[in-house]
């Protein structure tokens, strides 16, 4: 899987983020962070961190680094805070806007947390955030439970690992679902080891109207019509040119 994903931990340096009882954000965030980024790492994704060590970075410094190093995806991980202790508990994952991947993966990310015991708050719009605002490629920023709240607390301790685990595994899930909205069907419609008779038929095939490429495939030459997303739509067309006495096979790519 060819895939950089970018993994920010919030806060650092000066900024310790939200605290409570003697903990601090940018600490938990950074001890997350390296640990999701140790398991995506295993399952063969490039991860790129914004900070390894306890450093101050603007967030949109960290929104420039992740344009900077082509990143496909930026998850910035944070622990939220409410304006009283023990007052909410949960996770949720702030987005910039609604209908795309960055929403399917912050609701992966959500839905696998849930499964280690958090209230899933669900996902919110902001787009005030510069992390947010400021990244070319999908962006979402996790809230992994609040820091005020003793039940998110006791999840986060008691179940470290296994949220790690769950952050990962919902962008894992995310990026395994982009990949197969990216494949596509073709129409082989003959293969030969002379390209010129493959070049021949591709000719006759695109006289006919279809778009046409021929494709070396080892030592041989695919004649191939067509790029479908819709299987049943490849499968209307290869009727129609097996009808007229092609050998047709419809294959994903």
């Amino acid at each position: 899987m060819a895939t950089r994903v970018l993994l920010d931990a919030g806060h650092g340096g000066w900024d310790n983020g939200a605290t409570f009882m003697g903990r601090k954000e940018k600490e938990d965030n950074l001890n997350l962070t390296l640990a999701v980024g140790e398991i995506l790492e295993q399952n063969g994704i490039d991860v790129v961190f914004s900070r390894t060590e306890d450093i101050y970075q603007s967030p949109a410094e960290k929104a420039r680094l992740g344009n900077q190093k082509n990143a496909d995806f930026f998850v910035s991980i944070h622990r939220n805070s409410g304006a009283e202790a023990n007052q909410y508990s949960g996770v949720q994952t702030l987005i910039y806007n609604e209908g795309d991947i960055k929403e399917v993966l912050a609701n992966n990310i959500n839905e696998r947390l849930a499964e280690v015991g958090f209230n899933n708050i669900g996902t919110e719009v902001r787009k005030e955030l510069a992390v947010l605002r400021g990244t070319k490629m999908p962006a979402v920023l996790v809230e992994a439970g609040f820091i005020n709240s003793d039940i998110d607390n006791a999840i986060w301790d008691e179940n470290f690992d296994a949220i790690a685990n769950a952050i990962a595994q919902g962008i894992v899930e995310t990026l395994n679902m982009e990949e197969r909205d990216k494949r596509f069907y073709r129409i082989q419609v003959g293969l030969f080891q002379n390209p010129e008779n493959a070049s021949r038929l591709a000719n006759e095939i695109r006289e006919m109207g279809y778009t046409v490429e021929v494709e070396q495939i080892g030592k041989y030459y695919a004649v191939l019509v067509g790029k479908f997303n819709d299987f049943s739509r490849a499968k209307r067309i290869e009727r129609v040119l097996r009808k007229d006495g092609y050998d047709t096979l419809v294959i994903l790519y």
